[in-house]
């Protein structure tokens, strides 16, 4: 069930996998009415991930330039706001200020060579 009636409903196709890099991520905002939800997928390999925009310590959106949601290496979620660092396959926080708290996830599916939300 969705708390947020802009967040997309299950099958809702996001976008084409080859869309975002390997590794790399991609942000997402929806609106309906006055209710926003916005969110983010991280790839690596044929893994997608997904998660709400929502920086557990702040409550900020992780990527406050551009969709910069990825570390230059590729291989950590980053805060650009505080700089804590999440994990993609589980998004919990392994630096910073909310060592230990995790991303709230969003559930996604790779679909046909689309990403669709689950």
């Amino acid at each position: 069930m969705r708390d947020n009636p802009a967040q997309p409903a299950a099958g809702h196709r996001l976008c084409a996998l080859a869309e975002i890099a390997d590794p790399g991520a991609k942000g997402f905002s929806f609106r309906e009415g006055d209710k926003l939800f916005m969110g983010f997928l991280v790839r690596q390999g044929d893994q997608v991930f997904g998660y709400i925009d929502r920086c557990p310590h702040a409550g900020l959106p992780l990527a406050t330039f551009g969709e910069r949601f990825l570390t230059r290496e590729g291989d950590l979620i980053l805060c650009s706001s505080h700089g804590a660092l999440f994990r993609p396959r589980d998004g919990l926080c392994i630096g910073g200020p909310c060592a230990g708290k995790a991303l709230w996830p969003w559930r996604v599916r790779v679909e046909d060579g689309a990403v669709v939300a689950g």
